[in-house]
């Protein structure tokens, strides 16, 4: 599924939240409420983190920088 913005589209976040196990859906639902955010915005922001901890979203998550080019092929 390709998106034209470099973020995650709320019907691509429904699909996701769809697959998950209904604990980790309602967790990730109430955090949405709590911060008042949506539900893509907390989902794009728990991906990126886990793959660039400084990153706040996919827009500046580069998941592959700083990585040499041998590591990249493996």
């Amino acid at each position: 599924m390709e998106t034209a913005t470099e973020h995650l589209s709320p019907v691509a976040a429904n699909v996701f939240l769809d697959a998950l196990p209904n604990k980790i859906k309602q967790a990730l639902i109430a955090y949405s409420a709590e911060i008042e955010y949506p539900v893509e915005a907390v989902l794009e922001m728990a991906i990126s983190g886990f793959l660039v901890p400084d990153s706040v979203s996919f827009v500046d998550c580069k998941p592959l920088s700083g990585m040499d080019i041998e590591r990249k092929v493996n």
